[in-house]
């Protein structure tokens, strides 16, 4: 994963028409444990309707259907909603306006939603091949089908609220995160900050194209964690921002192998 630049305005305008939320008034975490032991680490997140509580709005209740009209602050508007998404999937980045300012953005809370893949939806349907799968494919295929924009966004029903942060990215332990030092894994199966070494391919680039894989293999620490970010078999590398980050990010689906070194 990397660090995403949107470009975007303060206010809503007719070249910046998708907004960046903060987390909504009505959303209420709850820790199932305070009902019982069994359910020790267990959380739900929602709102109450009436007097019951209920799962929180999905992406196209939020999205297409305003429910958060009134509830949520807008941190920034931006000018693509496919660039908006992936700001989602990344969990932080920056929002550039038009007079320099930058604006840093990190993951605040999201909708309680599970997360479900549009690449692998993609796929499914044919749209994009197993081999040619990648984020930018993604953004590319999008681009020229805006008809199908909002469907296929859609499907994957998580949604993620921003606060403005002082400098960052920062991962699930509230520190900095270092490009190709930070790995991101399944906080329930692995210890937070623990020392990891990764063996994997790196990618080569000349003019932004990827020219080959190389052999890469380093120590790096367990900082990080997301919501597709589940299962023992998956690892996200932190890239960085720029060119480069975008690039590998986008494209790195690699196997590998992951060892986490622990005290004897």
């Amino acid at each position: 994963y990397f660090e995403p630049i949107l470009e975007g305005s303060k206010t809503e305008t007719e070249d910046y028409p998708y907004p960046i939320y903060g987390e909504p008034d009505d959303l209420a975490v709850v820790d199932l444990s305070l009902f019982s032991p069994d359910f020790k680490g267990k959380t739900i997140i929602g709102r109450v309707e009436g007097k019951t509580f209920v799962p929180y709005q999905d992406r196209e209740e939020i999205d297409d259907e305003g429910a958060l009209e009134d509830k949520a602050p807008i941190l920034a508007y931006v000018r693509d909603p496919v660039q908006l998404f992936f700001l989602h999937v990344q969990g932080s980045g920056k929002v550039r306006f038009q007079d320099g300012r930058i604006m840093s953005l990190r993951y605040q809370r999201k909708n309680g939603r599970p997360y479900r893949s549009i690449g692998k939806l993609l796929i499914e349907e044919g749209k994009i091949s197993n081999t040619e799968m990648s984020m930018q494919k993604m953004h590319e295929y999008l681009s020229a089908h805006p008809e199908e924009i909002s469907r296929v966004l859609n499907y994957n029903p998580s949604y993620v609220f921003f606060s403005i942060a002082d400098g960052g990215p920062f991962g699930a332990i509230n520190v900095k995160l270092t490009p190709e030092r930070s790995l991101a894994i399944d906080r329930s199966l692995f210890p937070l900050s623990a020392l990891a070494f990764i063996e994997v391919k790196k990618p080569v680039t000349d003019n932004d194209k990827i020219i080959e894989w190389k052999d890469c293999s380093r120590f790096m620490l367990n900082q990080d964690t997301g919501g597709a970010i589940t299962g023992p078999a998956r690892a996200d590398i932190f890239w960085g921002s720029g060119t480069y980050a975008e690039i590998a990010a986008g494209h790195l689906k690699h196997r590998g192998n992951l060892y986490i070194l622990v005290l004897k």
